[in-house]
């Protein structure tokens, strides 16, 4: 029987999913920054800004950025852990990798860009101090094992620090629904050329774990002393855990 995972709102079958993710990314690669941008209104800075301070990151240290698409975590983390630390990005998406490569090379920061699946990171156990996933945890196929495989390749008492999407505050879900089945794709229209990539994002946000549910997947994988953040009254959070 063919297993089937959900893409948005919609079934695909479960060998379907990361490539029909890929296809979205690959379509708004070029103009991803702006139009993140455009869609927080210039916010998705400050959360990462808070995402970093949460992951504290120290000189020395060795870091992992999964998911690092167009690499601001990247950037900021290498800047913490200069000059003898390590960051490493990876991303499944060839070309987001390739724009956060060049955006740090550009920038004078010399990270090793790595592509592979967050379920099978090609990374020895314990190496990292610290570990940082934002905005992507929410496109993975099978979540747990993602998260199971970041608990692998820290070290015990290492950081992992989850910004993504959330739950917003209740009273708000009517018109942030609006803004985003109706302002997103009519954006990604005029910006981008297609308004399917940001229909997906609405509806990927929907289908994400809320912040409890979430706190309970790290729990399970492996981690404990879960905290979490709500930036923009839930639409965004932060999840700090430490590896036992």
């Amino acid at each position: 029987m063919t297993r089937e995972v959900d893409f948005g709102f919609r079934k695909v079958r479960e060998a379907e999913k990361a490539d029909r993710v890929a296809e979205v990314f690959d379509r708004v690669a070029e103009r991803y920054d702006v139009m993140n941008d455009l869609m927080s209104l210039g916010l998705h800075r400050y959360w990462k800004a808070f995402a970093i301070a949460c992951a504290r990151p120290r000189p020395g240290e060795r870091v992992l950025d999964v998911a690092a698409g167009s690499g601001d975590l990247a950037a900021a983390l290498a800047r913490r852990v200069a000059p003898q630390g390590e960051v490493w990005a990876t991303d499944v998406n060839r070309k987001m990798l390739q724009r956060g490569r060049d955006r740090l090379l550009d920038g004078g920061v010399l990270a090793p860009a790595v592509q592979c699946d967050a379920e099978r990171l090609p990374f020895a156990a314990g190496y990292f101090d610290c570990v940082t996933v934002g905005f992507g945890l929410r496109n993975m196929t099978h979540k747990e094992r993602a998260l199971a495989e970041m608990a692998r390749v820290l070290k015990k008492g290492g950081r992992l620090v989850v910004l993504e999407f959330s739950r917003i505050w209740a009273p708000l879900k009517p018109l942030y629904d609006l803004y985003s089945f109706r302002m997103l794709p009519w954006l990604g229209e005029r910006v981008v050329g297609s308004g399917e990539p940001y229909r997906y994002l609405a509806e990927s946000i929907r289908m994400h774990p809320d912040q409890a549910a979430l706190k309970a997947m790290l729990e399970a994988a492996g981690f404990g002393t879960v905290e979490i953040y709500n930036l923009a009254a839930g639409v965004i959070a932060v999840h700090r855990a430490v590896r036992f």
